[in-house]
């Protein structure tokens, strides 16, 4: 089922761009972005400058300032991205794209809404698993590449804090860390943690 529609008088194709890590995506007035490849997060912050990390989006999502009431937004790539640009005009509100939007909004409340940072670290590292990772022999790769910033503003923590959580839950043997801020979590393993 396609996610736009073209009229007769309409021959323009949608357009699929690249952007860079860290780069954004552009916030077209009456436009949505559809994830082709890679990983976005959506974005705002507050008065005091501290950022609020409205959700992360993959593959099928659909991401724009049309779907949000919140002032400033922006689109951040975490990793290198294609992206094709629809015009709200040409766009069916799908029920199953936007329930999904809702969905993963509401799964990123619940998991920030834990009191306790490692708990909330643990419930992330298990939903970027299930939603980004992929099976490896040590267990499932979040491949990301996300900083301890970028995980302490998920959760709304300090990055010395995730830090030190990291640290402790590799001692314990529950995840596996590699460079460039990849990492494996040993699924098996986690469910004891939770407990």
């Amino acid at each position: 089922m396609s996610l736009y529609s073209q009229s007769p008088n309409q021959s323009r194709q949608p357009h699929l761009r690249q952007f860079k890590t860290r780069s954004t995506l552009p916030l077209l007035p009456n436009s949505l972005w559809k994830i082709e490849t890679g990983v976005v997060k959506t974005l705002t912050w507050l008065e005091d400058g501290s950022t609020v990390v409205l959700g992360l989006w993959g593959p099928g999502d659909i991401v724009g300032k049309a779907l949000s009431q919140v002032e400033p937004y922006q689109i951040e790539c975490l990793t290198g991205v294609e992206a094709t640009n629809l015009p709200v005009s040409e766009w069916h509100p799908l029920t199953s794209v936007l329930l999904r939007h809702i969905q993963q909004a509401e799964e990123l409340m619940v998991i920030r809404r834990y009191k306790k940072t490692d708990i909330m670290l643990v419930k992330l590292l298990t939903w970027l698993a299930k939603r980004f990772g992929r099976e490896i022999e040590q267990g499932r790769l979040i491949d990301l590449r996300l900083t301890h910033q970028d995980l302490g503003e998920i959760l709304g923590s300090t990055r010395v804090t995730i830090t030190r959580t990291l640290s402790q839950l590799e001692q314990q043997g529950f995840i596996e860390r590699f460079s460039l801020s990849r990492l494996v979590l040993r699924e098996e393993d986690f469910w004891h943690y939770e407990i």
